[in-house]
Formats: C-alpha cells, sequence, structure tokens
C-alpha cells in the first residue's frame, strides 16, 4: 500500500452503530458494517473491507469480523478473521474507568480505547500510550452533511492492518455506551 505520510480518514456515513460505510477521505480504504440478523435472542453485525487491494474487485467480501449481541442488547461474542468465538467482555477488558477498555489485537499488542470528555473515542497502545487511532463525533452545532454523518474515524497510517479490529472494538465500545452496560 502507498505511504501517503497521513492517516486514514474514514468517514462515517450514518454515525450509527447498527450499519454504516466508512471510506477514506482519500479513497485508501472503505470498510462497512452492516446488521446480518436481528431477533428475539441476538443481533449479528459483520464488518467487511470493500478496498481495492482486499479482493472486493473480484467480488470477493470476507469478513474481517463478527459481533453477536445477546439478548436485551447484551455483550456477546466476537470473531476476528479466522479467529474463535470470544466472549466480548474477555475481548474488551476493562481498564481502570468505566469508560476505558482494552484489547489484544491479532498484532499481539494491547491497545486501549477511552471516551474523552468531549465525547470522542481515543484509541492508544496500552503499554506506550501512542495514538492508534480516534472517532471523532460531529460538533455542536455543525451543519448536516449530505451523504455523511459528520462523524469521522481517523486511524494513524502505520495500522492498516488493525483497522477491521478498531472498528469492531470501537463498535462495541459504543454499544457499550449507548445501554449503559
Amino acid at each position: 500500500m502507498t505511504t501517503f505520510g497521513l492517516p486514514y480518514f474514514l468517514e462515517d456515513t450514518t454515525g450509527r452503530i447498527t450499519g454504516s460505510e466508512f471510506v477514506d477521505l482519500h479513497n485508501r480504504m472503505h470498510l462497512s458494517i452492516k446488521q446480518t440478523l436481528r431477533d428475539a435472542q441476538h443481533t449479528a453485525y459483520v464488518i467487511y473491507d470493500h478496498s481495492r487491494s482486499s479482493g472486493a474487485s473480484r467480488g470477493l467480501f470476507l469478513p474481517l469480523a463478527t459481533l453477536d449481541f445477546g439478548v436485551h442488547n447484551t455483550l456477546g461474542t466476537i470473531k476476528v478473521g479466522d479467529g474463535e468465538h470470544i466472549q466480548m467482555s474477555q475481548y474488551l477488558a476493562k481498564s481502570g474507568s468505566s469508560r476505558s477498555r482494552k484489547f489484544r489485537a491479532s498484532d499481539g499488542q494491547d491497545y486501549r480505547w477511552t471516551l474523552q470528555a468531549d465525547g470522542d473515542w481515543q484509541c492508544t497502545n496500552a503499554r506506550s500510550g501512542y495514538h492508534i487511532a480516534t472517532y471523532s463525533m460531529k460538533p455542536a452545532g455543525e451543519p448536516q452533511y449530505s451523504g455523511s454523518s459528520g462523524c469521522m474515524l481517523t486511524v494513524e497510517e502505520a495500522y492498516p492492518h488493525l483497522v477491521g479490529e478498531l472498528l469492531a472494538s470501537l463498535t462495541i465500545m459504543r454499544h457499550i455506551e449507548q445501554h449503559n452496560l
């Protein structure tokens, strides 16, 4: 992948955790989260990579991650790539405050999502504190945008290999916050 010296600016088209597209402003990456099942027992989502480099041009949409929430919006399981299903509460362990949780990514490193006072989410390397990603909410008072929620997932350029895990863990964090879990 070409290096631009810029983070990935993934525009969130809907701002909803129930389904959205995340498209890089420079067309380097395109992800989606789709609700695939909703019934009385659970709600399931799949995160796909629609980027040209992922095989999408050949019609191959392999899931980066699957999320399965339980009855009454409880935490369920997550499966990253070809890995095993893991309980979300194990995958995203509480880390300090109730607004902070950490997870171990496929690269063996621990990362921490924290809800900031301004409502934005920040992900850092749990050991070094290095900034990895930020999910920014649309600022209050901003006008409506055509085809966009005004929300943005910004991922540092060195971490495209983690973007599926970052989006999956962020979705779980936003679900926890939305449902007061």
